[in-house]
């Protein structure tokens, strides 16, 4: 048995998790600062990595307390070490790094969307490999070919934008506060999807872009005065979840692959899991998602990615550092 200690900081939650052999939650304990940033229509980096550090003494004591596990038992300390913001990763790195070295049990960097797609097979255990993975977040938009755990190929990714920061920007467009995709998603069940807007093309055929659909909504809004923001946002969503179930659609066909991981912020989006459900049916593809309260940043699935990481022997030293813009799959 390994009980993995995970530490998760790279945005704006700060969560702390103990998950047996990358399969079992003991205990887990986040805090949120989603309505702190709301007031500045963004996360700001400086006051993420303040909270960070007001907070994760306190989790790692809920946590340890709520499990009753003694220090000597837990496996290893696994933290995200990127992608994701260089403050608030430091201040979840440097202190994995004291644990590590106070408890006595190895260090774990672990690649943040690698914890994302763990969100996903900790609670999934039907998935088959080889399998696509659609990564969407407010960082990353992304087609990878998953050989395995560790062996990806990554197919197509958003040239500009990311899909969740599109969502963002629009939001603000419209009026519309942060965070912007769940927002987007509740506007757009009170509007119709009337508006055509493009889909962007790119020379590769599996890569996205959202900047010049996000710049087509911005001139759409100076041109058209009498409108309905509802009905902007229904008519983005549906831009955005249709190019991504196509494309990736398209991908597996290619690739004589049947079964496809979603994984990320995005993933959470109901417009985007109902063209999924849809597409199962019309395509012969089953398509698997997180549990939605697993879609954002948790220390759960960087300790179900940290399992992976020790039962092949891939431990870091105290020299770990942050790498904010870590690539998928190292």
């Amino acid at each position: 048995m390994a009980l993995i200690f995970g530490i998760e900081s790279s945005c704006d939650e700060t969560s702390i998790a103990i998950v047996e052999n990358g399969k079992k939650i003991i205990a887990e304990e986040t805090a949120s600062q989603v309505s702190t940033h709301a007031l500045y229509g963004g996360v700001v980096p400086e006051i993420a990595s303040r909270h960070h550090l007001e907070n994760i003494s306190v989790l790692v004591q809920m946590v340890m307390e709520k499990s009753k596990i003694d220090p000597r038992e837990i496996s290893a300390i696994a933290v995200t070490y990127g992608p994701g913001l260089a403050g608030p990763l430091l201040v979840g790195v440097s202190y994995a790094k004291a644990l590590s070295y106070a408890w006595k049990v190895p260090l774990i960097g672990v690649n943040h969307m690698l914890g994302h797609l763990n969100a996903v097979f900790l609670f999934d255990d039907s998935i088959e490999l080889p399998c696509l993975v659609l990564m969407v977040s407010g960082a990353h938009t992304e087609i990878l070919y998953m050989k395995s755990m560790f062996s990806y190929e990554i197919l197509g990714k958003s040239i500009d934008d990311a899909a969740g920061e599109a969502f963002d920007k629009v939001a603000r467009m419209i009026g519309l506060p942060y965070p912007g995709g769940p927002q987007i998603e509740r506007a757009a069940r009170s509007g119709k999807s009337i508006y055509n807007f493009p889909k962007p093309r790119t020379k590769r055929k599996y890569d996205f872009s959202f900047s010049g659909l996000k710049t087509h909504v911005r001139y759409f809004l100076r041109d058209n005065k009498e409108i309905k923001i509802e009905d902007v946002a229904a008519s983005f969503q549906e831009t955005v979840t249709s190019l991504l179930i196509e494309k990736v659609v398209k991908a597996a066909k290619e690739y004589g692959i049947s079964h496809v991981v979603l994984a990320g912020g995005v993933s959470a989006n109901s417009l985007l899991r109902k063209k999924a459900k849809e597409a199962e049916e019309n395509e012969r593809l089953f398509f698997h998602f997180p549990p939605l309260e697993y879609c954002t940043d948790n220390a759960a699935m960087i300790a179900a990615a940290g399992w992976q990481y020790y039962i092949r022997g891939a431990f870091a030293d105290l020299n770990l550092n942050v790498v904010p813009n870590l690539e998928v799959g190292m």
